[in-house]
């Protein structure tokens, strides 16, 4: 749907997993890669946590957890789950209650770690809860809260450790006949999250869910979790991700398809290929691009567009791009339709040109996306 056609150097070739759902969603099995984040208010104000899920929703989450500490979290949880806009995971530690109440209360998912949920007796009420109900489990292994048995046969939390650990809550689940999970092996430390990673999914074809844990505010966040989903991906590991940040669940969803749009996994929405700017410039590059990166966050249609502040790179990537905008000096600029020149624009005017641009063409493509349905 892009005017930049994917060339066979840049096809990543993903792992190969089986595939459960997680409500209406699909996951693993070549699906496409689900984005998710969590909300962080209190689950128990139904109005805060559902203003938050549509907004994560609304930025293109596909899946958004919901912690549910205690009973009037999972009481509150029933209507959120039946408000949402997405399918809901509830966020389990511990209290085999609490994951049975999230069931019971149309949960799409339940994270948990079946071994610390109690006695065998509990962990088998709480997968025939979630055989009832028709949901799913996240098994969520962490490197900062491993099993002690563990941690003093390796020493610290390794690599090793956390695919065993891994793989002795998958045991316990396939041991009770449920195989409608995932598995998540994070931690904060790339490297370590990393090397877990490769290890789980080399053991098993469970798909998997993707994160660098506790990564950070915004800025060292965003750099932590796209090298470290960045280089999994690009092995082809993952088949849901959530980018862990210290910062607005609206912000975790934008920076989860960033990294998956930068490596041609997932398509949604405009992808601006903008320059740094420098003496060159014929515009105000860097206050053109936040302006329309805020007016265009609104289309979902998968579309490119380049904004490049003067004509040394500016022709050549307008060539590889839907639309194209490129400085040319004496107040206006060159604009570009499907890597052609078609026209110039005044540089006063040119945002609102170009947002004009954007919508039409988008209503173009889901105008002809509709008739090649309806054939």
């Amino acid at each position: 749907m892009t005017h930049n056609p994917i060339r066979p150097w840049r096809d990543i070739e993903r792992r190969k997993s089986r595939q459960i759902m997680v409500g209406n969603v699909p996951v693993g099995g070549g699906a496409p890669i689900a984005v998710q984040t969590m909300t962080n208010t209190d689950s128990s104000d139904v109005a805060a946590t559902l203003a938050q899920v549509e907004a994560a929703a609304e930025a293109g989450a596909d899946i958004v957890r919901v912690s549910t500490p205690d009973a009037a979290a999972t009481r509150a949880l029933r209507e959120i789950v039946r408000e949402s806009p997405v399918p809901i995971v509830a966020d389990i530690h511990f209290h085999y209650k609490r994951a049975i109440e999230a069931a019971e209360a149309g949960a799409a998912c339940l994270r948990i770690n079946p071994g610390n949920i109690g006695s065998p007796e509990r962990v088998r009420e709480v997968i025939q809860a979630a055989k009832d109900h028709g949901c799913s489990i996240r098994i969520g292994v962490n490197a900062g809260s491993l099993e002690k048995h563990l941690l003093e046969k390796y020493g610290e939390p390794c690599p090793e450790a956390m695919v065993e650990s891994g793989l002795d809550h998958i045991r316990i689940l396939e041991d009770n006949d449920f195989h409608d999970y995932k598995i998540s092996v994070k931690a904060s430390d790339v490297f370590l999250s990393a090397a877990a990673y490769q290890g789980i999914a080399e053991a098993t074809d469970a798909p998997i869910h993707l994160g660098i844990t506790e990564a950070g505010g915004l800025v060292s966040g965003t750099i932590k979790s796209a090298i470290g989903l960045g280089n999994l991906l690009w092995a082809g590991i993952g088949d849901t991700i959530r980018v862990s940040l210290s910062a607005d669940p609206v912000e975790e969803v934008k920076v989860g398809f960033e990294i998956l749009k930068s490596l041609g996994l997932r398509h949604r929405g405009v992808n601006i290929i903008s320059c740094p700017s420098c003496a060159r410039q014929g515009f105000d590059v860097i206050g053109t691009v936040a302006e329309l990166e805020t007016r265009l966050a609104h289309i979902r249609t998968p579309m490119s567009l380049s904004i490049i502040g003067c004509v040394v790179n500016g022709p050549g990537e307008a060539l590889m791009t839907d639309i194209g905008f490129t400085g040319g000096g004496a107040g206006s600029g060159m604009v570009y339709l499907a890597g052609k020149q078609d026209h110039k624009q005044g540089n006063d005017t040119m945002v609102d040109h170009i947002v004009e641009l954007v919508e039409k063409r988008a209503a173009e493509i889901e105008a002809d996306a509709a008739a090649k349905a309806a054939e």
